[in-house]
């Protein structure tokens, strides 16, 4: 992309966590490694998120204070609607929006003066997800992954772009650990039963690092993790800060993610892979483009083939897992492609405003009107390689 098109961005974040957050969170991380590379990049970038965050751009504080850091851990649709009036009260001030508040943001997508694209980081289908994917078919979107973008493939997807990490600054080792890794949440659709089973089978220790926030995660805690405790199988951790759980990675035989759902990414696993630990991974969704089998993990369909793997996977050259992640899911390659998706909102934009002018359709000006530059016009973007 041309360096000298510098653009005005406002970057709408969800308000539970600040940017980047204090300890392990997806979508908050990830935004702040896309500002961080924009503004490197001298692009102008607005974040519209909570006023605890500390990524270096102007921040409007939608709140004061990120709920989860303040103890609220309750309905956030209110303070998203005040994210998203704040963002419509300067829209006029930036080149293109960039929302990742998931679907309540797609009203304010269709009827923003200025371009929206809207990343989506969650599952597609939950409740009421699919009748306003059905709704705004017009929205622009990118999916985080092919497998996510699958689920409702008529959807005006802009492009599928993986996640970048600044992975680099991640703890290497060459020599794999004693132990089978997990981070996470203490969910039902994480897959915990079936890493407590593989830990049982293959010996190892299981160490688990995750967050029990909600009543459902508790029951789940007090109902598959604290027996496997009694029984000497587990080492739960808690939720750890970012160089403890990074750590856990690199000291650890291998990352277990058995899950039966289809991540729409799935951190963890490049996280553990910067690290130089391969991954043990249920073969669904997102995964099965992150990982691929032999080389950064196993892919596996039940806890036969988990064991197997488990018994193969010290033989996998952690150096070579190590590179491939920190090229393939870097922020400048994610990067690269927002501004090439940025570009085509901008020119489409651009080729709107000039079909509504009344005498586009003919051609030529009407009589005594002075001819006018397009808005904005079309960025030039090279193609990068995925």
């Amino acid at each position: 992309m041309n360096r000298s098109a510098s653009l005005r961005i406002a970057m709408l974040a969800p308000p539970m966590l600040p940017v980047p957050p204090p300890t392990y969170a997806g979508t908050e991380r990830v935004i702040a490694a896309l500002i961080d590379e924009l503004a490197r990049r001298g692009h102008a970038v607005t974040l519209f998120g909570p006023g605890d965050s500390t990524v270096d751009c102007e921040i409007v504080a939608t709140p004061p204070r990120s709920l989860w850091s303040a103890g609220y851990h309750g309905e956030v649709s209110s303070f998203i609607n005040i994210t998203l009036a704040r963002a419509w009260e300067r829209a006029a001030e930036f080149d293109v929006i960039h929302s990742h508040l998931e679907a309540l943001g797609f009203l304010f997508a269709r009827y923003s003066p200025r371009p929206v694209v809207t990343t989506l980081h969650g599952r597609l289908d939950t409740t009421g997800i699919p009748s306003l994917l059905e709704e705004f078919r017009d929205i622009p979107l990118v999916a985080i992954s092919d497998s996510q973008g699958r689920w409702w493939p008529d959807q005006n997807w802009t492009s599928t772009i993986h996640h970048g990490l600044p992975l680099q600054q991640m703890p290497f080792s060459t020599e794999p650990g004693d132990y089978l890794a997990f981070v996470g949440r203490v969910t039902p659709e994480k897959g915990i039963p079936d890493s407590i089973e593989l830990a049982r089978r293959t010996g190892l220790r299981l160490r688990i690092a995750a967050k029990v926030y909600d009543a459902h995660e508790k029951e789940h805690y007090a109902s598959i993790v604290e027996p496997a405790i009694a029984e000497g199988v587990v080492d739960f951790l808690g939720e750890l800060g970012e160089p403890e759980r990074d750590a856990l990675y690199a000291g650890a035989l291998a990352t277990v993610m058995l899950g039966a759902w289809p991540e729409p990414f799935g951190l963890v696993a490049i996280e553990s892979m910067a690290a130089g630990t391969p991954v043990i991974a249920r073969r669904a969704g997102a995964l099965t483009e992150t990982i691929e089998h032999g080389v950064d993990g196993f892919l596996v369909d039940d806890l036969s083939e988990a064991e197997l793997a488990a018994r193969r996977v010290a033989d996998l050259p952690r150096d070579v897992i190590r590179r491939r992640a920190v090229e393939r899911f870097s922020p400048s390659r994610m990067t690269d492609e927002y501004e090439a998706v940025y570009a085509r909102l901008l020119a489409e934009d651009a080729q709107r405003h000039m079909s509504a002018r009344p005498d586009a359709r003919d051609g030529h000006l009407a009589e005594g009107e002075p001819a006018e530059p397009a808005e904005r016009p079309p960025l030039e973007v090279s193609p990068t390689a995925r």
